[in-house]
């Protein structure tokens, strides 16, 4: 069994590995803090044989130290985070788009759109892949995402990307890829008795390798 992440193969992949260890650390040692806190009170404060408990009516120095301090890192988190999240999701910061896909997820499976020879998505020479994502390497990928019939979440696991795809809406989403190869596409939304075999495969070409395939796609 593995720990941990899987390698990373997308250009962000490194800043949210960062962002979830910077968390990880933080949260831990508070944690930690708090048990180590518990274990000292159990004992400190056990029954002893004539003693006689004391009643405490609050402590207004203490309440304020035990809200702020985590006030104050949750906030720091928040702040620290908040470029790469913005960059991550607000469509207005999204880099201009080498490759514009559209995914639409039905019950068990993902349906992915790709533009034909002309390079634009919604005319006659659009082809359609079931459960196949292909994508070349050091290109922006828009994703739009949209589903049929029930709540689907858009996951790849090596690419640090995961998106609910909600019927009745549109949602767009990013990647570059760096590193060619297989990888999983998987739902990570619970959307029925056949979720368990909602996967897909996504495969990373080099730019080259990318064209070729379209062309033949098309031809065919």
């Amino acid at each position: 069994m593995k720990w941990g992440f899987p390698e990373s193969v997308s250009t962000y992949g490194g800043d949210i590995d960062a962002m979830y260890a910077i968390i990880l650390y933080v949260t831990g040692a508070m944690f930690l803090v708090v048990e180590a806190t518990l274990i000292y009170f159990i004992i400190r404060y056990r029954r002893r044989e004539g003693g006689k408990a004391d009643y405490v009516h609050g402590h207004l120095r203490t309440e304020i130290i035990w809200t702020l301090v985590p006030f104050v890192l949750v906030a720091m988190l928040a702040v620290t985070s908040a470029g790469t999240w913005l960059d991550l999701k607000h469509p207005s910061r999204f880099p201009a788009a080498g490759l514009d896909l559209k995914v639409r997820a039905k019950q068990f499976e993902w349906n992915v759109t790709y533009p034909g020879a002309d390079g634009r998505l919604g005319t006659g020479d659009d082809f359609v892949k079931r459960n196949q994502l292909h994508l070349p390497t050091g290109v922006p990928v828009r994703l739009t995402l949209s589903a049929e019939d029930v709540i689907h979440s858009f996951f790849l696991p090596e690419f640090r990307v995961k998106q609910d795809a909600v019927p009745g809406m549109e949602t767009s989403v990013w990647f570059e890829a760096t590193k060619p190869g297989t990888y999983v596409l998987g739902c990570a939304e619970l959307c029925g008795l056949g979720h368990y075999k909602m996967r897909g495969t996504v495969t990373v070409h080099t730019p080259q390798e990318f064209q070729r395939w379209q062309q033949e796609q098309g031809a065919s």
